[in-house]
């Protein structure tokens, strides 16, 4: 009897909702048709409004002018783009995870030597990332062969290192000029069709320049515009790599300061 009563209640709200719709339909139904007949008269008595231009988002302003400077020439610009930006975003995220504090590590290696020995602080070096442990590991594999073997190692083993750190930048450096060439070779296939229209024309006319001139500095345009996006990051990933080797420079000095005051304790 219960459930009778829930479906019939359920029934009667559906219902009453139903009507409620039906009756809003009709009205804004009337409503509509007053408003148009009300349009209407006021078109036929009122001339037609020019309506106004829609402002455009940057994204849709790039995408037009990406169509016009011609998808034969942007395209390679665009994989430039692609290409050097994935180079940049390897080389922040490894230089990145190559920073280490280097006087935490330094306190560490140290009492570990001065409490377990060199092994202790090997084992130290293997359990944190980046160059300067790697480095300091060099130096504490060949302790046993004296300060001069270590220090050696420590500076061939800091010269990989610094290879490394620099990797892939000379591949955005070759991005970073070859983006404006390809838009200056794109401006100067414009300018040429440009010419080749006159010719054909008859006729230096702005009509018949314009087309051309417009298509040749569109890649000029984004070309730089590649150029300098990836100008700036190679430069912070310059910084970044001089710090980090300053760094170990600097904290190989300590290290080696260390074994030294290690060596005379034993």
């Amino acid at each position: 009897m219960k459930k009778l009563i829930a479906l019939l209640s359920i029934a009667g709200m559906l219902s009453f909702g139903m009507v409620n719709t039906v009756i809003a339909q009709d009205t804004t139904q009337a409503g509509t048709t007053q408003v148009d007949s009300a349009a209407q008269a006021q078109t036929t008595a009122a001339p037609e409004a020019t309506p106004a231009p829609e402002s455009q988002t940057f994204h849709q302003v790039l995408k037009e002018k990406f169509i016009q400077g011609g998808a034969g020439w942007m395209t390679p610009i665009l994989i430039v783009l692609i290409i050097g930006l994935a180079l940049v975003i390897e080389r922040i995220i490894y230089l990145n995870m190559s920073s280490t504090d280097t006087r935490k590590l330094l306190n560490k290696i140290e009492s570990a030597l001065e409490t377990q020995g060199v092994e202790a602080a090997k084992e130290v070096c293997k359990n944190t990332r980046g160059p300067v442990a790697g480095v300091f590991f060099q130096g504490l594999d060949r302790f046993k062969e004296g300060m001069d073997v270590v220090e050696k190692s420590l500076v061939s083993y800091g010269s990989v290192l610094t290879a490394r750190l620099e990797n892939n930048l000379s591949w955005i450096t070759l991005f970073i000029a070859l983006a404006p060439m390809l838009g200056f070779l794109g401006t100067v296939v414009g300018m040429v069709q440009a010419f080749d229209a006159i010719e054909a024309a008859g006729d230096i006319s702005p009509t018949v320049v314009a087309g051309g001139m417009k298509v040749a500095l569109l890649t000029t345009v984004f070309g730089l515009i590649v150029a300098i996006i990836l100008q700036v990051f190679y430069n912070y990933l310059l910084t970044k790599v001089e710090s980090i080797v300053n760094e170990m420079e600097d904290a190989t000095i300590s290290f080696l300061d260390i074994l030294i005051k290690f060596k005379n304790t034993k």
